[in-house]
């Protein structure tokens, strides 16, 4: 062996591993752990989305602890009752197969166990995370000095960019002041109302027009309502693909309009910001470059494990004036930059960026490109596949498709969408039902590699023939 590594002979699994020698009992545990996972990832096509049995093992931990062998047992117990996201049919939600480099770099994440809270506690990472959203933040076109930080989910990131506006727009002490966003926006900005001790009233809602993209005309109408209450506004939230169609609000206009009126732009991304990355899909989410900030989130179409979002901002300063409290246990970070603990909500995290930045590396660009049109191509051809005489499709010019059958009132919407869903699933097909101003809708997302024309073709099948002529 190299240098002073030596392998330790004949021992038992420990707790953890030694830092003197070659844990060959580690290694034995996590090959075997590993083969286990590739036989799971390997029999998607055998069973289906979801599981049709569920045994789960013992919850509390037992008076001894357990072999290797009854540990392994315990965990395959757990996968065989998980959801499947690599089978074709798994085009409920945006949860995609995860990329092969990713799964490498979260088992690696673990066994670092590095943490971003201090540089010193994750010197490589630290860095690595800065220099990634960096990248991400000059690749959609944002301005020099930008940045962001890594976080646990879109919910996370979205609440993390309305603090920093209301930080920046002066109105931390003002109980009166509001957020507007589209009436099709996330419902984690509720949550983070909420969190932020404001009332729900602080959150108004913007109407849609037919594409499902926010009104311009009604949001300056409301602003001009807000001026006359005495009330202020502190973000506008636009959305780059809503979660029933996928349609992505004008963000050029959007941002004229916040310029004018001096207020802080923010886009939820989480869906379709990551478009931009690709010149070929880029115009789909034009102006995206000119928020004040953007949630993405590369785990709902990119197959980095979960989690993997990031919070990017125009201008980094903006984090740090926001976030930072002192770490008065910490060291100085070696750096300019401030410590990832002083760049957001979270203290103590792991390093998320790196599954992040192994599978952009696994991919290359020209593997992000055919992804991100793959992901278009899916959608656009299955919905000429859709029998529009029986279905109204509501959809954008991302990867979501939605459907409910036309002329149906509320109750039959109802009963065709819970027992649709229960046939297709049938059939291994698993699709989402969501409500979207009072009418149930079937949802497919068409993110995963592994769905081929075939698949479509018979899913479109399986719904046209499913309303009566």
């Amino acid at each position: 062996m190299a240098g002073n590594t030596h392998i330790k002979p004949d021992a038992s699994l420990e707790p953890f591993a030694s830092p003197d020698h070659l844990d060959l009992e580690l290694q034995s545990f996590l090959e075997e752990a590993c083969s286990r996972l590739c036989v799971w990832l390997a029999k998607a096509g055998q069973s289906g989305p979801l599981p049709s049995l569920s045994v789960m093992p013992e919850v509390a931990p037992a008076l001894e602890g357990l072999s290797k062998e009854s540990l392994l047992d315990d965990l395959q117990l757990v996968m065989e009752g998980a959801y499947q996201p690599s089978h074709p049919g798994s085009l409920a939600h945006l949860d995609p197969p995860p990329l092969t480099a990713s799964i490498v770099a979260d088992l690696i994440c673990a066994g670092l166990n590095n943490n971003l809270l201090a540089e010193e506690l994750s010197p490589s990472l630290s860095r690595l995370e800065r220099l990634l959203c960096k990248w991400f933040a000059e690749r959609l076109g944002m301005p020099t000095q930008s940045g962001g930080v890594a976080a646990s989910g879109g919910t996370l990131s979205n609440l993390m960019a309305l603090v920093v506006a209301r930080h920046h727009s002066g109105l931390q002490n003002d109980s009166d002041a509001v957020v507007l966003a589209s009436e099709d926006s996330h419902v984690c900005f509720s949550k983070a109302i909420r969190v932020m001790g404001l009332e729900s009233s602080a959150l108004q809602y913007i109407t849609t027009n037919p594409e499902g993209q926010i009104s311009i005309e009604a949001l300056q109408t409301k602003l001009k309502k807000l001026r006359f209450e005495g009330k202020k506004c502190f973000a506008v939230v636009a959305t780059a693909g809503t979660t029933v169609r996928g349609a992505i609000d004008p963000l050029v206009e959007l941002k004229d309009l916040c310029v004018r009126e001096g207020l802080w732009l923010h886009v939820d991304g989480a869906i379709g910001g990551i478009y931009g990355l690709s010149q070929k899909t880029a115009s789909l989410v034009n102006g995206l470059s000119l928020a004040n900030s953007i949630t993405l989130n590369p785990q709902k179409l990119l197959g980095i494990t979960k989690t993997s979002s990031l919070l990017l901002v125009a201008n980094r300063s903006d984090l740090i004036s926001t976030f930072t409290t002192g770490l008065p246990y910490i060291e100085p970070a070696w750096g300019e930059e401030a410590h990832g603990g002083e760049m957001g909500l979270q203290g103590t995290r792991p390093a998320e960026v790196l599954k992040l930045w192994l599978g952009l590396r696994q991919l290359g660009e020209k593997g992000i490109e055919d992804l991100l049109d793959g992901s278009i191509h899916r959608r656009e051809y299955f919905e000429k596949q859709i029998d529009l005489s029986k279905l109204m499709v509501k959809t954008g010019p991302l990867h979501l498709i939605s459907f409910t059958p036309k002329n149906f009132n509320q109750s039959q919407s109802v009963r065709w969408s819970i027992d649709t869903r229960q046939r297709l699933l049938a059939h291994k097909f698993l699709l989402s039902r969501p409500l979207l101003n009072g009418v149930y809708y079937l949802k497919a997302v068409m993110g995963n590699p592994h769905t081929q024309l075939i698949h479509l073709r018979k899913l479109a099948k399986l719904l046209n023939q499913s309303v009566g002529v």
